[in-house]
Order: C-alpha cells, then structure tokens, then sequence
C-alpha cells in the first residue's frame, strides 16, 4: 500500500525523521510525562533538521512538499506513543496557523510563520470555552475595536499549548449580535497584558500543557486582525477537513504499533505451559483488531489522497475521523487486556496509550458531532424539503422592510440573482454556480457584477443543488451548516466564496 501513495523521496523523509525521533524523543517521553511537559528545545531540534513546515511555503522558511510528507509526519510523531508529544505541532502545523497563511495579511505571515516553522515559535487556537464547545458561533469572547486596538474580554477552556506558547489564534465576537456573521480571529500574544493562563490537569497527554485562558481588556493591535472581521467562521470551516485528516493517519499508525507491542508481549508471556499467542480466542481477536486497522489505513490513504488532490470531501473526512478515533479506543482497551494486570501498570506502554486515546471522540469534532454531520449529508439530501412556493416570496424583517426572496426556478433565479449582483460591489473575479444540468456564471472582473447561464472555469465554483442555493440565498439555509454537511463543495480561490454574504445582502 505505501509504494501506492508514497514516493522513493517519501520513504528517506521517513526513515530521516523516524532516526530523529528515536535518538531524540523515544528515549525522554516517560521524563517529560512525568514533568508534564515537552521542552521547547526539541522542536528548535525539529526545526534545525527541516522537519517542520513541510507544506508552507519557501518564502517563510517552508519546504513547499505535497502533503503526504504531512502523512508521513503524523505517522512517525504518533509512532512514538505520546499524543500529549504528537499534539503539540500538530495543533501549531495544522490547527492554528493555516489560518493565517490561508487568510492573513503579509505582515502577520512574516511575523509569524517564520517561528513557527524554525520551532522558535509556538502557537495555539483559542476556540472552545466554557460554555461553547462545538457550537463555535455562540462564543462569548468579545473583541470591540477603539481607535488602532481591539479591546478583548472572555475566556478560553481545554487550549492546547495555552501555557507555554507564544500566540493564540483567537476566536473572537466582533459583533455579538451577528451570530456566526459576528465571529473573526484574532492573533493574541500570550505575553500581552491582560492575558492570564491557569494550566489544567489531564487524563492523558500528559507532556503537553493544556489550559484555561482569561482576558481581561487584552488591547490586540487591529493588525493581528486574521483576513476580514465577520469570516472567522468561515475561515474556520475551511480548515476543518485538514484538522481532521491529520489525526486520522495518526491514530492508525497508534493503533499499529499497540498491536506490535501487543504481538511481542504476546510471543513472550506463557500461560498453562505455553505463549499465549497459541491461545484461538486471543489469536482470533488480534486477527480481527489488525484486519479493522488494515481496512481503515486504506480509506484514510484514500481521504489523504483526495485531500492532496484539492478535492474537500467533507462526508469522507467526518467518517474517516469518527472510525479512526472510535476504532482506537476499541484498540487500546483490548490490548491493554492481553497484557493482563501489566496493562495497568504505568510502566507499560498499553496504560499511557489507553489513556491518550480518549480525548480522540471528542477533540476536532466530537464523534455526535461526526455522526450529526455524516447523518445531514446521507439522509437529509434524500428528505429535503422543496421550498415552499416557487413564487416570489416576501419577507418581513423585525424593521419590517420587505425583502424580495429569490425564485426557485433557474430562469427566474437568473434573473433575480442578476439583480442582485449588479447592485453589489464588485468580485473582483469569477464565480460559477454548479446545479448540475445548469451553471450560474457571475463576471466581477468589470466595474459592475454581470450573471449568465455560461458554463465556463472560473476562479471559484460552488456545487450546489438548485433548491439549497435558492434557501441560501433566500436565509433559510445557514452557509456554513451548508459546508459541513457536504451541501456546498467549493473548489478553487476560497476568498471568493466568502464574499457571498456581501454579494446577496
């Protein structure tokens, strides 16, 4: 399978970073669980060596390399049994500064992707508080701008790299009353006044610091502003699908060296005067673990594959994440069981596994949250309910001026949407609407939006079924929602499609 997906030059970056972490890492992860926490220096080490910003570009010190030397990477962290060690990059490479290479601006790229890529730097992505976990646009953490600042008030819970890193990619409310319209992100550095950490206790990943963050009338200069106030949502959907696929070659990898380990135990441990490897029920169950891993390598590699092909599938990455984190669990619990009462002791591998996989479920998307999005995209497709009249429809809103909604009929949606777009400001560039049979084409090139039946490459198509544009357009569909279950797949330049608000405002 690996000669399928991976390169000569694959196998040496390999080889290269599995020497490194055996050398450098392997030998320390019980002494930093036991201090709870991973000094900074071995990711300078990291850095030194070129392992780290494998997909950035060379411009910030990166390597520009495809993304299955990411695979590579998540594979060989999770090899060495530490998701607290694996976690720490995975969240600063994947998680929170492809936000800003994604969506900031010039300044805030050269000032940070730099560190982050030599290991100098490390980051994290304040989303999830107290009363707001999965439901990102409820958040409370307020950031009112005054002059050059914006002044920012709330707290973060469960931040990942909170207490020892350097910057927080925030998530902040810059209108309350906005809803996910009202979310943006924030660069917030740990060392600016206001900003105050309390470091939690965990069940596992112990060698990574996890913390409660507070911030109290923190003043952010209005540059660390990430792309646009109100796309934070946005821009956080956008990066969902690549938080998620990097876990999921990672668990596999996890699950696989549970197995060897188990193996090996296995071939040694006797019991009534032979291995236990000779018992049927235990053989029978070790052929079952390695035939569910095998099975999930696959589809991962294939989700990966898709991934590096710019094809966002988000159906296929919630499932892929939903099996490979259930499937660890279900892994880590029966191996720990061959080990008998070994398995809980500390000094075993299979007890410190057992307790990092169960953040797995719940971490990027909580396995109900999978299941809910699987469930919109393979069922709610199929039961969608047709809007309610293809007639123009009138809607009163709570200043009770009428809002003309846009028809369901493609000839009439056509019409309406040239409307609309003409009156917008300009794009600045091309956007196709996919219905399948037909293409809504919409030219921002020029001084003033034009729409036509066209179906020529543009710089951004949206596929989309005509009644769930028409919802959209008309507000009954919330676009993001949209984008998490798979009703809207976008393809090609992503700051096109976040201007749509403005668009058909």
């Amino acid at each position: 399978m690996n000669s399928y997906y991976f390169t000569e030059e694959h196998e040496m970056f390999r080889e290269s970073l599995r020497a490194f972490l055996e050398k450098e890492v392997a030998p320390n992860i019980e002494k930093w669980e036991e201090q709870r926490r991973t000094p900074r220096d071995i990711w300078k080490k990291m850095g030194d060596m070129g392992f780290l910003g494998l997909s950035y570009p060379e411009q910030y010190g990166g390597a520009n390399l495809d993304f299955f030397y990411d695979v590579v990477f998540n594979e060989e962290l999770c090899r060495m049994n530490s998701g607290g060690f694996a976690i720490t990059q995975q969240v600063v490479q994947y998680m929170s500064c492809p936000n800003i290479l994604k969506f900031g601006s010039e300044a805030l790229k050269q000032k940070y992707l730099p560190g982050i890529i030599s290991g100098d730097l490390i980051s994290s992505i304040g989303i999830t508080e107290p009363s707001a976990g999965s439901d990102a646009q409820n958040i409370k953490t307020t950031a009112k701008r005054e002059g050059d600042y914006y002044i920012v008030n709330g707290s973060k819970t469960f931040i990942t790299n909170g207490v020892y890193g350097d910057f927080i990619v925030t998530v902040v409310k810059t209108d309350p009353e906005a809803g996910a319209a009202g979310v943006s992100l924030l660069v917030i550095e740990q060392k600016m006044d206001g900003v105050s950490t309390r470091k939690l206790k965990k069940l596992g990943w112990h060698c990574s610091d996890t913390a409660e963050i507070n911030f109290d009338n923190v003043k952010v200069p209005v540059e660390n502003l990430i792309g646009e106030e109100g796309r934070g949502f946005y821009y956080l959907m956008n990066g969902l699908q690549l938080e998620r696929l990097c876990a999921v070659p990672g668990a596999v990898t996890g699950m696989e060296t549970a197995i060897e380990m188990t193996l090996q135990y296995m071939s040694e441990r006797e019991a009534f005067g032979r291995s236990i490897n000779k018992f049927q029920v235990l053989r029978h169950r070790i052929a079952q673990l390695a035939s569910e891993v095998e099975a999930l390598k696959a589809f991962s590699y294939h989700c990966c594959k898709m991934y590096a092909d710019n094809i966002y599938d988000v159906k296929l990455c919630s499932m892929a994440k939903l099996l490979a984190t259930e499937l660890a669990e279900k892994v880590a619990t029966q191996c720990l069981q061959f080990y008998g009462g070994y398995g809980f002791m500390e000094e075993y591998p299979l007890a410190r596994m057992y307790r990092d996989v169960r953040v797995g479920t719940i971490g990027g998307g909580s396995s109900e949250i999978m299941r809910e999005i699987i469930a919109k995209i393979i069922i709610d497709d199929v039961n969608y309910d047709n809007p309610k009249s293809s007639k123009n429809i009138v809607e009163r809103s709570n200043n009770t001026k009428e809002v003309p909604k846009v028809n369901a009929t493609f000839e009439s949606i056509l019409s309406d949407v040239g409307v609309k777009a003409s009156s917008a400001s300009p794009l600045g560039k091309t956007l196709k609407f996919d219905f399948g049979d037909d293409q809504l084409f919409i030219d921002g090139t020029l001084s003033e939006n034009t729409v036509s039946a066209e179906n020529v490459d543009a710089d951004c198509t949206i596929k989309i079924s005509q009644d769930d544009f028409t919802r959209l357009v008309n507000g009954d569909l919330n676009p993001m929602g949209a984008v998490m279950s798979g009703k809207i797949k976008i393809d090609g330049d992503m700051g096109v499609a976040m201007k749509l608000q403005s668009l058909f405002s």
